[in-house]
């Protein structure tokens, strides 16, 4: 496939999408998000494409949005020159194995939450930062990590945005395994060629549905309503606040009021 900003490769049954902005720490941008979507589409539409293994080029995995000037949220962000099939690793019909091999930050974190296996560094630095830069998490975040963590180390990690490290995420339940940083990559490929060659992929399939449908919750539409609220943080004053006091290494001046402002979707 002719990406721009990741690269999608087929081997021996397994697909392996790369984010590919290694001079930026992959930090993602629409594009890049347009494009990851695009391609789990395109690895579920492949029946010669029986695992996939989700990764980062370079030191990082994802630092997250591309907050470009900081002027606004995301304000990096560039526009989208075409239209692309969108879906999410929970959507894709294959095992989607995480290859977190360094940093993982916001959506660097999200999106990989949605994949069903998640290796990680044991020194990578993750968090939930989102609250920290002043919006919400998304991506169905607030569903996906109770299931995984239990809702009070859930609550801590979303509610803090506070940095964690590998091996933490291990024992929260976050990540499946803890591995030294260049094992990381090499041992999800392992695995998924396992699946790709010795497991049958229509039970595969059949199973990984019902896992997460066994999750309760309907995640189309969670991710819907999360969404919806998400946006209303990001043109909030807060959002320009949180990412301008990040850039500036200061402490943010917030000024958003739950009481005053709760939004209508809450009610």
């Amino acid at each position: 496939m002719d990406y721009e900003q990741i690269l999608y490769e087929v081997e021996d049954g397994v697909a392996t999408v790369t984010l590919n902005r290694p001079d930026k720490l992959n930090a993602m941008t629409m594009q890049m998000g347009a494009e990851m979507g695009d391609a789990m589409a395109e690895a579920d539409g492949d029946d010669a494409v029986r695992a996939v293994v989700l990764t980062g080029a370079g030191r990082a995995f994802c630092a997250g949005a591309d907050l470009g000037s900081g002027k606004n949220f995301a304000d990096g962000w560039g526009k989208l020159e075409r239209e692309y099939r969108q879906m999410m690793p929970m959507e894709v019909r294959k095992p989607v194995i995480a290859a977190i091999h360094g940093p993982a930050v916001g959506a660097g974190l999200t999106w990989p939450l949605q994949a069903d296996i998640r290796f990680v560094a044991t020194d990578a630095k993750l968090a939930f930062a989102f609250v920290r830069r002043g919006v919400l998490p998304e991506l169905a975040s607030h569903v996906i990590l109770p299931r995984l963590a239990g809702l009070a180390k859930a609550s801590e990690l979303l509610l803090s945005g506070r940095t964690f490290l590998g091996e933490e995420a291990v024992e929260y339940g976050v990540a499946t395994r803890a591995l030294p940083k260049d094992e990381v990559l090499p041992a999800a490929l392992a695995l998924a060629r396992d699946i790709a060659t010795n497991a049958a992929p229509l039970p595969v399939a059949i199973a990984k549905r019902l896992l997460w449908e066994g999750v309760g919750i309907d995640l189309e539409a969670w991710r819907e309503r999360e969404g919806r609220l998400f946006r209303m943080t990001t043109r909030h004053p807060d959002a320009r606040e949180g990412t301008m006091a990040f850039m500036e290494k200061r402490a943010p001046r917030w000024s958003g009021s739950p009481t005053q402002e709760w939004p209508e979707d809450l009610d």
